[in-house]
């Protein structure tokens, strides 16, 4: 199979993966694009599961102030290295980082941060609303599981879709970043001011 210069370079820009792994990807996909993109993501899964008991013990703080001076965000963003550190793909996922907390204004980190109190108000607010609805109760819990993980992706930052492209989470986008930089990438504290 023929694989395009261009086709290559253009997933390495969406990706950060290697030219190789672009290639293989595109090769493995039929030369199809977005069946590459997918081959590419579920690797950095992977990569990312088998990196994720490594210490990260270095990093920076990503920072955000916008333009009008009211909103402002910090975030810890730890990696393995300072040499990953310093690179511009890694500041600027920090930065990213910080701009998505400035724009979104996430409660918590993850789910598992959310106060089981939280949680079991919500599933009680939600199942009120779908007993209403008249659903069968065989599937209320479905569909209050269902709700509550959309709450999730409003209130947990790993779980927001990516202002930038939100066809990814934020999770999914440190995944990506582990996958090209080969390091461990984890979010620690973070801080989002306004007035």
């Amino acid at each position: 199979m023929d694989i395009k210069a261009s086709d290559v370079k253009r997933l390495r820009e969406a990706t950060g993966a290697g030219m190789m792994d672009a290639k293989q990807a595109l090769i493995d996909a039929g030369g199809d694009f977005d069946k590459a993109l997918e081959i590419l993501r579920k690797q950095g899964q992977k990569i990312a599961a088998k990196k994720a008991e490594r210490e990260a013990s270095e990093g920076l703080i990503g920072v955000y102030l916008h333009s009008n001076g009211k909103v402002a965000a910090m975030v810890e963003v730890k990696c393995e290295t300072d040499f990953v550190a310093r690179t511009d793909q890694f500041k600027q996922l920090a930065n990213d980082i910080a701009m998505q907390i400035a724009a979104m204004n996430p409660a918590y980190l993850s789910p598992d941060d959310v106060p089981a109190e939280v949680k079991d108000k919500e599933r009680e607010i939600y199942r009120a609303e779908v007993e209403q609805q008249g659903k069968p109760a065989d599937i209320v819990d479905k569909i209050v599981e269902g709700k509550l993980e959309k709450f999730y992706t409003q209130v947990c930052l790993l779980k927001q879709p990516f202002i930038k492209d939100d066809s990814v989470t934020i999770e999914q986008l440190i995944e990506q970043h582990i996958a090209s930089l080969g390091e461990n990438i984890k979010l620690g504290k973070f801080v989002r001011f306004s007035l």
